[in-house]
């Protein structure tokens, strides 16, 4: 780490024990961001004596598999672990997509987790957004202003790529795991959506990993399976066209297209009412 990373991650380190002087709740997903968020709330809670309780959110719109792996991990830093189990689709008011679908969906998961952190006698909650991710198309992080919920990597100013070497110099197993936001974010705005129809997408991209692709999204536009893989695999991809495409058509997409563009976050955000 260059000595930026080291001034940032000091900074960092001082600001949680200052929030650790309390018990603290943590957003995780078991992504990088969080993992790492993770990592220093229990080392903090550790010097100061309090408890660092991980939350994870099971639901439709992340794919199961990762719950246990999730679990593990909280335990393994030293977290309390606890799972709060919701139906967007039924309660959040998102069934249909809608363009405020991250702002609905943000505010309806963390009153709960607020929630449960009162019952708890937990004050601070902490969540994993990042500095690259206040550039971005985010509705959501209004959402988490207004309920107080507190993003300490974005406020010591850690981008993504400082987020995952401090995460990989701490050994986190997260470090260079891919972002995976929820799935609802493979269907065009406006589409109603089904629990079957997010789990068909997940399983059509852990196909595509298993490959060995890194970044990958399969975007949804009614029959047709969209394809975003990094511009420099194409040639792989063109060399199992075959495989891919038995496997997208058992998944039951009728028509399988790579996008020329490859992959990149957002895309369903794409246009001019997105400032893009």
């Amino acid at each position: 780490m260059d000595g930026m990373d080291e001034k940032r991650k000091e900074a960092l380190l001082r600001q949680m024990k200052e929030y650790a002087a309390e018990d603290v709740a943590v957003a995780f997903s078991g992504g990088a961001d969080s993992s790492l968020l993770l990592k220093l709330a229990c080392e903090a809670a550790k010097e100061t004596g309090k408890r660092a309780v991980a939350v994870t959110m099971k639901t439709c719109l992340h794919p199961a598999a990762e719950i246990q792996e999730t679990a593990r991990a909280a335990v393994d830093m030293g977290a309390e672990h606890r799972i709060i189990e919701v139906d967007e689709l039924a309660e959040a008011g998102i069934q249909d997509n809608p363009e405020d679908r991250c702002y609905r969906c943000k505010r309806f998961l963390f009153a709960k987790l607020c929630g449960l952190a009162g019952e708890m006698g937990i004050r601070r909650i902490l969540e994993g957004t990042n500095e690259d991710d206040l550039h971005a198309y985010r509705p959501g992080l209004s959402a988490l202003k207004e309920l107080g919920i507190i993003s300490p990597l974005a406020d010591a100013g850690l981008t993504k790529e400082q987020v995952r070497r401090l995460a990989a110099a701490y050994g986190l197993a997260a470090a260079d795991k891919p972002a995976s936001p929820c799935m609802a974010t493979r269907f065009p705005y406006g589409t109603r959506l089904s629990c079957e129809d997010m789990d068909r997408a997940a399983l059509g991209e852990a196909y595509l990993r298993q490959l060995g692709f890194y970044n990958v999204r399969l975007r949804v536009h009614g029959e047709v399976a969209r394809l975003e893989v990094d511009t420099e695999t194409f040639s792989e991809v063109l060399a199992r066209r075959e495989a891919i495409m038995t496997r997208m058509k058992e998944l039951g997409y009728r028509y399988v297209t790579l996008d020329l563009e490859g992959y990149r976050s957002g895309s369903m955000d794409e246009g001019p009412q997105h400032g893009h």
